[in-house]
């Protein structure tokens, strides 16, 4: 039996990574986050693949981190501590990477999505910047989340925590493109068959050239976010929304609507 949750799959050219957890919504656990760095090291590393597709199995992208995993641990334990090279993996990359949206995209979900280089979503799909809402802070993921948005849209959508469609995912720049569900991989396959025509070397110079303002000390960034991240994760605050979470109910700092 095979107990991994991520994939990957090198064919044509192309490889595909996908996230296979659906059970657990394809949440950012441990095991998650260990497979998906291992296996975006490998294709990254592959001269042969020329583009790369991070996609799912089941209806949800990804839910962000695994909360489960965070109740409890201090600062020092969260899961966060792992998740700043995936992104710096995926913004890197000499090798351009999509993101594959069939499904709903929360907190750190969303940061894998800006972090690629193209993104393409169902129209069905949804968004939400969650944190705040359990009482922690989109910190990580806000180094290459703000690149991507408009600056109001940015405010808004981190502060309020609101689910926005993949429509308006569009408008503010967080994907490229939302189409019908049944013309997804049609649209994964035309812009990989696009970045597969340009020089490989060119591409990384031109991925180098569009990071060189904003993105160039994206490490520096992710490792001061880390520590904001984390703190909040093992936080009274932190705990108590996670909790609520968990039990299905609101946090302690929701006021009673009754």
């Amino acid at each position: 039996m095979n107990d991994e949750l991520v994939h990957l799959e090198v064919s044509g050219g192309t490889a595909t990574v996908t996230l296979d957890s659906p059970r657990n919504r394809n949440a950012l656990s441990a095991q998650v986050r260990r497979e998906l760095s291992a296996h975006l090291d490998t294709a990254t590393l592959d001269e042969a693949v020329r583009v790369i597709v991070l996609t799912h199995t089941g209806p949800v992208f990804c839910s962000g981190m695994d909360l489960r995993e965070s109740r409890g641990a201090g600062s020092d334990d969260q899961g966060v501590n792992e998740f700043p090279a995936i992104l710096s993996t995926l913004w890197t990359s000499d090798t351009p990477v999509i993101a594959r949206v069939a499904g709903p995209a929360r907190a750190g979900g969303v940061g894998l999505v800006a972090a690629c280089d193209i993104a393409v979503a169902a129209r069905e799909a949804t968004f939400a910047f969650t944190e705040v809402r359990v009482g922690v802070v989109p910190a990580v993921i806000s180094s290459v989340v703000l690149p991507r948005l408009l600056p109001r849209a940015g405010s808004e959508l981190m502060l309020t925590g609101e689910t926005f469609d993949a429509t308006r995912a569009e408008a503010v720049g967080l994907i490229n493109s939302a189409v019908d569900a049944d013309g997804l991989d049609a649209e994964v396959a035309r812009y990989a068959d696009m970045l597969a025509r340009g020089g490989p070397r060119a591409l990384a110079a031109t991925k180098a050239l569009l990071r060189r303002d904003r993105g160039e000390h994206l490490q520096q960034d992710l490792e001061a976010m880390l520590g904001l991240s984390a703190e909040f994760f093992a936080s009274e605050e932190g705990q108590e929304g996670m909790a609520a979470f968990a039990e299905k109910r609101a946090p302690s700092w929701v006021p009673d609507q009754r």
